[in-house]
C-alpha cells in the first residue's frame, strides 16, 4: 500500500492495507474479515488513534445519506459538516454548533469528542440521537439515546466499530453576528467566554492578556458594547494565525450571516492552512480557568518558542462517557503548535505539568503524553467505557496501540 497520511503529515499509518468501499455491505463483508480494522476520517487527528497493522478504511465512498426531518437530519458518517449547512438552512434549520473547521466529517469529529466555543453549548457529539455502526462481527446495527450503552457509544474513538450515519438533532435556522475584539486581559476570560453564543480568544503567549477574541452572537441578541471588558474593536477582517490571509476567515464585523457562515472559524470554499502544524488541547473545569491561563503564562516563553497561535474555548458538560466535557462545564486550551515534533514534545510535556492540578484532560485526537493512569482518574466513566467497548469487540478489532494504553 502506498504511504497514507494524516493531514498534518506527522502520522504515516502502519496499515497494511487501504479501503474505501462503495456499498454498507461491502464494508460489512470487509469488517467481518478482518482481525485488525480502524476507520480514517478527514485525518484531522494528530496522533495515532486511526492507526492499525491490519486494514485502514475510508467511508467517504459510501452512498450519501442526508434525510431532512422537522427537528433532526440524518447523515452518512463521511459527510463533511460544510456539506449539511446549505442543505439545512434551505430547509429553515441549523445545527447547535460548528467545529472551527467545516471541513471535517462528522462521524470523525463525533467520535473523539471535538468541540466548538459556547457556555451553553456541548460538543458537536451531544447532538447525536442515533447511531448506525458495523460490529466486529458485520452486522449493523442503531444505537439510540435512551438505550444502554448509548453514553459509551458516540465519542468511542472508533473502538466501538464502523459508524455509517448518524442522526443529528437540528433546531430553527439563525443568524449569527461575528465581531473580533483586540487587548483582552487574561483576568477577563471567564467574562469574556460567557458573553455571547460562541467566544474564541486567541494568544500567542508572549506578552499580557489576548490579542484577539472572536465574540459569535446571535442577531436577535443584544450586541457586545464597542467597548467591552477593555477591549477594542478590530479595525479590519483579522486571521488569528499572523500572515495568514483573512480571507479564509468566516464573515466578521458585526454583519449577520446565516449561522453557518459565522459558527466556523473557517469559510469551507478554504483551506485553512497546508497542514503544517501539530496540535495539542486540554479541557479543565471552567471555573479555574483563569488560574488555569496564569499558571500557563508563567511558561509563556517556552510556549510561544514552538506555537502558532493558541485558542480558547467553553464547552457546556455532558453524559457522555468519553468526552472531555463529560460531567463538567469546561474550558478549552487549545495550541497548535510548529511542525516540529522533537521540539514540540518537551513543551507539550510542560504544558501538562502545570496544568495537572486543573485535572486537565487531554482531546484524545491531538498531541498529548499524560500518563495513561492519570488518564483513567480523569474520566470517571472510563472504566464503563472500556468494559463496553470489550463486551462489543471481545477479539479486539478495532483496539490499537493508542487504545490499548489508555482504555
Amino acid at each position: 500500500m502506498a504511504d497514507v497520511t494524516n493531514w498534518a503529515g506527522n502520522v504515516t499509518f502502519a496499515a497494511q492495507r487501504f479501503h474505501r468501499p462503495a456499498t454498507v455491505e461491502q464494508l460489512q463483508e470487509l469488517v467481518a474479515a478482518s482481525d485488525h480494522l480502524r476507520v480514517l476520517g478527514t485525518g484531522h487527528s494528530f496522533n495515532r488513534i486511526a492507526d492499525t497493522t491490519g486494514d485502514l478504511v475510508s467511508v467517504a465512498g459510501l452512498p450519501p445519506v442526508l434525510e431532512i426531518g422537522a427537528d433532526s437530519v440524518r447523515v452518512s458518517a463521511g459527510t463533511r459538516y460544510g456539506e449539511l449547512m446549505d442543505p439545512l438552512h434551505a430547509a429553515g434549520l441549523a445545527l447547535h454548533n460548528t467545529g472551527s473547521l467545516p471541513h471535517i466529517s462528522v462521524a470523525g469529529a463525533c467520535s473523539t469528542g471535538t468541540h466548538g466555543s459556547g457556555d451553553g453549548l456541548g460538543i458537536l457529539a451531544t447532538a447525536v440521537s442515533a447511531i448506525e455502526l458495523v460490529g466486529a462481527d458485520g452486522t449493523l446495527r442503531t444505537v439510540r439515546r435512551g438505550e444502554p450503552g448509548f453514553p459509551g457509544s458516540v465519542v468511542a474513538l472508533g473502538a466501538l466499530g464502523v459508524v455509517t450515519a448518524l442522526t443529528l438533532d437540528v433546531q430553527p435556522t439563525f443568524d449569527i453576528r461575528q465581531t473580533v475584539y483586540e487587548g483582552l486581559p487574561l483576568d477577563a476570560a471567564g467574562d469574556a467566554l460567557a458573553a455571547a453564543y460562541s467566544v474564541s480568544l486567541f494568544t500567542y503567549w508572549e506578552g499580557a492578556g489576548f490579542e484577539q477574541v472572536w465574540v459569535k452572537q446571535r442577531a436577535d441578541s443584544d450586541p457586545v458594547p464597542e467597548k467591552w471588558l477593555g477591549t477594542t474593536p478590530a479595525d479590519g477582517p483579522r486571521h488569528m494565525v499572523r500572515g495568514v490571509d483573512p480571507a479564509h476567515a468566516t464573515r466578521q464585523g458585526g454583519v449577520a450571516v446565516p449561522w453557518f457562515g459565522g459558527l466556523p472559524h473557517f469559510r469551507l470554499a478554504f483551506t485553512p492552512s497546508n497542514g503544517d502544524e501539530l496540535q495539542s488541547e486540554y479541557l479543565v473545569p471552567r471555573g479555574t480557568v483563569v488560574e488555569a491561563l496564569h499558571a500557563l503564562d508563567d511558561i509563556r516563553d517556552r510556549i510561544s518558542s514552538v506555537l502558532l497561535v493558541s485558542e480558547v474555548r467553553s464547552i457546556a458538560a455532558d453524559d457522555l462517557w468519553l468526552s472531555a466535557a463529560q460531567g463538567r462545564d469546561s474550558a478549552a486550551l487549545h495550541f497548535t503548535w510548529i511542525a516540529d515534533a522533537a521540539r514540540v514534545a518537551p513543551v507539550v510535556a510542560e504544558v501538562e505539568r502545570v496544568l495537572e492540578p486543573f485535572a486537565a484532560r487531554p482531546h484524545w485526537g491531538k498531541v498529548f503524553s499524560t500518563d495513561p493512569g492519570r488518564v483513567r482518574e480523569l474520566w470517571p466513566h472510563l472504566p464503563e467505557a472500556a468494559a463496553y467497548l470489550r463486551q462489543n469487540d471481545p477479539t479486539g478489532t478495532f483496539r490499537n496501540e493508542l487504545l490499548d494504553r489508555y482504555l
